[in-house]
C-alpha cells in the first residue's frame, strides 16, 4: 500500500497579519501534482486541517476543492481533526462521504474501529484516532486510572484490540516525547501533554499530526511529515516536503519525501537601515516576493521604518532591533530562557526564593497533578 501522508494544513492562517490562503490555494496545487505523479492509494491528512474551529468561509472553500479533487482521483483519504480543529464541525457528514472514498474521523468516544484496506498483500487496517485529552478519554473510561496524556493514548490505543498479526497504520495528533518543535506551535505547560512512543508499538505506521518539522521518532514508522508551508519565522530552515509511505508485507516499511517548493519562501536577513535601503543590496534578490523578517542594527530606532522598508521590501512581516539597548533590556528581564523551561521548573525556583527549601517528592508530584489539570482546562 502507497499513501501520502500530510498534517496540518491549516487552512485560513493568517501570519503576522498576512493571510496565507493564496499560499495554501497554491500548495495544495502542488500536492495535487505530487499525487498525480506518485499514484498513492490513500491519502492521510493528521490533524489541523484549518487554523481556527470555526473557519472563514474562504478555508471551508478552499479545503472543500481539495477533497472534491482527492475524490475525483478516486482516492481512500483518511482525515482526523487537530487541536485547531473543532471534531464536530469536521466530523459533519462523515457517514455519507465514507461512500465516496472520504472518511473523517468521528468525535472520539471511546469506540475507535479500524477501516480496511486492501492490497496485493492483504488487508490494512487504518485505525483514525482524533486530538484527544485525558479528560475525552476518562469520559469514555471511567473506571481506568487517566491522570496524564501518556496515560490517556495507552488507554485510547489499549481499547482498540490491535490484531498484531495484520498491518496496522494510526492517524494520531498528539506530541510524541523527544520531538523537536517550533514556535508556531501550541505548546503545553511543562510537558504536560507528552506521550512516550512505546505507546505505539504495535502499530506498522504511525501517521503523526501536530508539529510543523518533518520528523521521525526512533525510527520511520513513527512520523510526523510538518507542514505544508512555514508558519513562522521559527520553521525558515525547514524543508518542507509530502511523506510518500509504502508499507509492504508485515514489517516492510519504506519512506521518501518530495520537495515542497512555496509561492512565497520565509527569509531572515539583518544591517542597518542605510544598508538595507542600498540599491546594490536589494537588486537581482527575490526580497519583493518572500515574506521577510528584518533585524536593525541601528543604535537609534528608525522613524516609520516598517512603512519606509515596505517601500523596497513590500512582504515585510516582522521587523526587530539588535543593539546595545535590546540587548541590555534582555539581560535585565532575565526572560531569555524562560521559554526553555516547564513551569514546574519555574514554580521550583519560585518556591526555593520565597521559603529558602527545595519541594518535596510530594509537593513536587502535587504541583506536577495541578499543571497537567490546568493544561487540561479543569478546575
Amino acid at each position: 500500500m502507497k499513501f501520502i501522508h500530510l498534517s496540518d494544513l491549516h487552512i485560513g492562517k493568517r501570519v503576522n497579519e498576512f493571510s496565507m490562503l493564496d499560499d495554501q490555494k497554491y500548495i495544495l496545487k502542488e500536492i495535487l501534482n505530487i499525487i498525480d505523479n506518485e499514484k498513492p492509494d490513500a491519502v492521510i491528512i493528521a490533524g489541523d486541517v484549518y487554523d481556527k474551529t470555526v473557519p472563514s468561509a474562504e478555508a471551508v472553500s478552499l479545503f472543500d476543492d481539495f477533497i472534491v479533487n482527492l475524490a475525483k482521483r478516486k482516492l481512500q483519504t483518511f482525515i482526523i481533526s487537530g487541536n485547531h480543529d473543532s471534531p464536530e464541525r469536521l466530523a459533519f457528514g462523515n457517514r455519507l462521504m465514507d461512500t465516496s472514498g472520504i472518511h473523517f474521523s468521528s468525535v472520539y468516544n471511546g469506540d475507535v474501529k479500524p477501516l480496511e484496506v486492501q492490497d496485493q498483500y492483504g488487508k490494512v487496517n487504518i485505525y483514525m484516532l482524533p486530538f484527544i485529552k485525558p479528560a475525552h478519554v476518562r469520559s469514555a473510561y471511567p473506571d481506568e486510572d487517566i491522570a496524564s496524556y501518556n496515560d490517556a493514548l495507552r488507554v485510547a490505543v489499549e481499547k482498540m484490540n490491535i490484531d498484531k498479526e495484520s498491518r496496522n497504520i494510526l492517524i494520531t495528533h498528539q506530541f510524541v516525547t523527544g520531538a523537536q518543535r517550533s514556535e508556531s506551535e501550541e505548546i503545553s505547560v511543562g510537558g504536560a501533554d507528552n506521550v512516550d512512543a512505546s505507546v505505539f508499538e504495535d502499530f506498522d505506521y504511525v501517521a503523526l499530526g501536530h508539529l510543523h518539522g518533518p520528523q521521525n521518532i526512533d525510527n520511520e514508522k513513527i512520523r510526523y511529515c510538518g507542514t505544508p508551508l512555514k508558519y513562522s519565522f521559527s520553521e525558515v530552515n525547514h524543508e518542507k516536503s509530502v511523506s510518500v509511505v509504502e508499507l509492504g508485507e508485515k514489517g516492510s516499511l519504506s519512506l521518501n519525501t518530495v520537495p515542497l517548493v512555496p509561492l512565497h519562501d520565509m527569509v531572515e536577513f539583518r544591517g542597518t537601515y542605510s544598508e538595507l535601503m542600498e540599491n546594490s543590496f536589494y537588486k537581482d534578490t527575490s526580497y519583493d516576493s518572500d515574506y521577510l523578517h528584518i533585524t536593525l542594527t541601528d543604535e537609534e530606532d528608525v522613524m516609520f521604518a516598517v512603512t519606509r522598508l515596505r517601500y523596497i521590501y513590500k512582504n515585510l512581516m516582522k521587523l526587530d532591533y539588535d543593539n546595545k539597548r535590546t540587548r541590555h533590556k534582555a539581560l535585565i528581564s532575565g526572560t531569555e530562557d524562560i521559554e526553555t523551561k516547564t513551569p514546574l521548573e519555574l514554580f521550583a525556583e519560585l518556591y526555593v526564593k520565597q521559603n529558602g527549601a527545595e519541594m518535596t517528592e510530594e509537593q513536587v508530584k502535587f504541583m506536577n497533578e495541578i499543571i497537567n489539570k490546568v493544561w487540561e482546562g479543569e478546575q
